[in-house]
């Protein structure tokens, strides 16, 4: 899967941050400030993480060079489709370098890789790379955000931030889209970055 350099089609992309949307409005919480951007207005390194059309874990890892694992925020099943809002996490030194929501298709993919979702404990694209499932990646728009108290407390900020996402959709070649993603990185900056809090809005 090669990279993108082109725009999505932004301005029919709504709600912009779905499935992420779904967790405010069931916790009753205001949504954060949102925006698309074009990719020429996103900052170094966010723009080489999120401009391209891979999935976000092993683009991850590869910058960071350490494996990576879930700390789930919030879940929830409706049907056949299965949603969470998560952290990702660097093993070892528990860094978060990814706040995102994800609206999965489970029957979409094999048993064995269902099961390995719903263990809560690796990313999905750790998951479909494990077993052998072949998509494909297609960001549907890159997002400026305003971090508030539930992003604050996933990605371990001190303070409301300007942060950077994509909202991106995953298909399988034979059964369409699968997956809608929301991925949004922390601040490049390490001192907006806070101490770990188990607290969540």
């Amino acid at each position: 899967m090669g990279s993108t350099t082109s725009t999505p089609g932004i301005a029919s992309v709504l709600p912009l941050i779905h499935p992420l949307d779904d967790f405010y409005k069931h916790a009753g919480l205001p949504l954060p400030f949102v925006e698309a951007v074009t990719p020429e207005r996103m900052p170094e390194p966010d723009r080489s993480l999120l401009v391209h059309a891979n999935d976000m874990t092993s683009t991850l890892i590869a910058f960071h060079k350490r494996s990576i694992h879930l700390e789930v925020l919030r879940r929830e099943t409706r049907g056949a489709y299965y949603l969470r809002a998560v952290a990702l996490l660097l093993d070892e030194v528990d860094t978060a370098v990814e706040f995102g929501a994800i609206k999965i298709e489970l029957t979409a993919l094999p048993s064995a890789a269902r099961r390995a979702i719903l263990e809560e404990r690796l990313p999905l694209g750790q998951v479909l790379k494990d077993f052998s499932v072949a998509f494909v990646s297609r960001p549907k728009a890159f997002l400026r955000i305003t971090s508030d108290s539930f992003i604050n407390g996933a990605l371990r900020l001190k303070a409301p931030s300007v942060l950077y996402g994509r909202r991106n959709t995953l298909s399988i070649e034979d059964r369409g889209a699968f997956a809608e993603i929301v991925e949004i990185l922390p601040s490049a900056d390490p001192g907006a970055r806070g101490a770990r809090s188990s607290q969540h809005a």
